[in-house]
């Protein structure tokens, strides 16, 4: 199979990613449509506590086999390469089971803590009910989560970007042919349809992982799996256990650090929301909406890191493990530079035209219209610390990956009812604190990791600083054309394909002035290469050649 380049690998990932999370976009138009704001939230509650299992389910290790499996592979070690993602099965498969146990039985109790004593709302049955519904997927996602790290750590993307894109596709059906003939046809209540949507996650992780298996069984000899070694490597099991537990740690104590507060920010918004007077129907709007539903909006700015990062991994491994660190310094530079060239212009964008894409999806309303004006900037910092964190975790950094993020975790989780308090007394909607708090801590923790990296590594971050100072230029000329454009165009909030049009027009628009002036500045070329620019060219116009 075709090993991908950095910059490669990059597009690769970022546009399954990218297609991935359009599905998870778009299919909440008519789901949230079929179930409502209250079966919205009880979506919400389900899936956010999902997510927290399934961190402590996969527990760090496919991203730590990829981690070492690339490692062996660079060294040689093709033996100890395969006994490596033989013991990271065995031991995903102990904490999957434990981990699905854990959800399924005591899924009354986790109900109980999200609601509190909150009325006029879903019930602590309804919760219990879709919990366990969901919990099943705990069974699948950590085999498939290391099968795609298998292939990661040979910087094989492609297969491990294709098959998320299965699994959204087989999720996403469900989601919404499941959740319709529950309720339309089969006169089922909202609690069944939710918990037959929240099982296409279950449904999605099987098709994923038949096409991973798939492509392990066709390339087996080329990726040494049918191989039999008859002398082992000198790396006993046990010293393999070590390493993907070391490595394994400090990306479950993020991660689950982070989902743990994802879930805990929502409870405090809950809570803080409920104290200010609101009623119980418009508190669980907000709180799913700043912890779900704005988030699905704003999913296709975080797609950008998590396409980067899949390609990250493996060669910030590899420069590190050969002690490259120009190199190391360079995709640094280069990640940052990708996402903010990338990312920005869309938080700038969705921000500006938040009333009409909130209308397209949701329907329209004034609080999810602030919410999402604000809300979508944090994804902005949320991808910067990613990039960072992943630097950290390539170069065996742990301490400061346990620093940066939980000093982040920490400042966030004490700024959020203060700032949503604060807001509230000054007249501002009490909501944006607990996303301003959010952006602090991301920031925070981004800040702490290339101090370090500065300190130690003696990281050189002027190529990305002079590339932020020149990206105003374009950002700016985008932000008045799309201002101008809203100036003179009306908009009508009675229409969903009114405001598909008005979107597209304005989105197109602006896009194409920023890249244009990016364009005529250099800019694309400084940042995704003039040899891999110039590689698109000739092949879109070699194919359009031949059509």
């Amino acid at each position: 199979m075709k090993k991908n380049s950095f910059i490669e690998g990059t597009i690769i990932a970022t546009v399954c990613i990218v297609i991935v999370k359009l599905l998870g976009m778009l299919y909440v138009i008519p789901f949230y449509a079929i179930v409502g704001s209250t079966g919205a939230a009880l979506y919400a509650y389900a899936y956010n506590i999902y997510g927290l299992f399934l961190e402590v389910a996969t527990a760090g290790i496919p991203n730590a086999v990829s981690k070492i499996i690339n490692e062996y592979n660079t060294l040689g070690r093709q033996e100890a390469k395969i006994r490596t993602f033989q013991i990271g099965k065995k031991l995903l498969g102990f904490i999957a089971v434990a981990a699905f146990i854990i959800l399924f039985v005591f899924a009354p109790q986790i109900a109980g803590l999200i609601i509190g004593d909150m009325t006029g709302g879903n019930t602590i049955e309804d919760v219990t009910f879709v919990i366990r519904c969901v919990s099943f997927a705990l069974l699948v996602f950590p085999f498939l989560s290391v099968s795609r790290g298998f292939f990661q750590g040979h910087n094989i993307i492609s297969v491990s970007s294709v098959s998320q894109v299965i699994e959204q596709i087989a999720r996403v059906a469900v989601i919404i042919f499941g959740s319709y003939i529950a309720l339309r046809w089969l006169n089922l209540d909202t609690t069944v349809a939710i918990g037959v949507a929240v099982f296409g996650a279950f449904i999605g992780g099987v098709c994923a992982l038949l096409y991973v298996h798939g492509k392990l069984k066709k390339n087996k000899h080329e990726l040494c799996l049918d191989q039999k070694f008859e002398v082992k490597d000198e790396v006993t099991n046990k010293e393999i256990i070590r390493k993907i537990v070391k490595y394994a740690i400090p990306i479950v104590i993020v991660s689950i650090a982070f989902t743990i507060y994802n879930n805990v920010d929502m409870i405090l918004i809950l809570r803080t929301m409920n104290y200010l007077g609101l009623d119980a129907e418009e508190v669980e709007f907000i709180a799913t909406g700043i912890s779900t539903w704005a988030p699905k909006i704003s999913i296709v700015v975080t797609s950008v890191s998590l396409g980067l990062s899949a390609s990250l991994i493996p060669n910030m491994v590899e420069a590190f493990t050969l002690k490259k660190y120009d190199d190391l310094n360079h995709k640094f530079n280069k990640s940052m530079q990708i996402i903010l060239f990338i990312s920005l212009p869309m938080c700038v964008g969705i921000s500006l035209l938040a009333s009409s894409i909130w209308t397209v999806f949701y329907g329209y309303n004034a609080i999810g219209t602030n919410i999402l004006a604000v809300a979508i900037f944090a994804p902005l910092f949320s991808n910067l610390y990613t990039v960072a964190n992943h630097t950290l975790q390539s170069m065996n950094k742990f301490k400061m990956v346990y620093i940066s993020s939980i000093t982040g975790i920490l400042l966030n989780a004490i700024l959020d009812v203060p700032f949503m308090l604060l807001f509230d007394l000054i007249g501002i909607p009490a909501y944006w604190g607990a996303t301003v708090a959010t952006i602090i801590g991301f920031s925070a923790t981004v800040i702490i990791a290339m101090i370090y990296l500065k300190r130690e590594y003696h990281f050189n971050f002027s190529a990305t600083k002079k590339m932020l100072a020149k990206i105003i230029v374009p950002l700016a000329t985008m932000f008045v054309v799309v201002v101008l454009m809203k100036l003179f165009i009306p908009i009508n909030y009675g229409s969903k394909f009114a405001c598909v049009m008005y979107i597209a027009v304005i989105a197109i628009v602006g896009a194409l002035s920023y890249f244009i002036v990016s364009h005529k500045m250099g800019l694309m070329d400084e940042i995704l290469g003039k040899n891999y620019l110039q590689k698109l060219k000739n092949k879109f116009f070699r194919n359009k050649k031949e059509a």
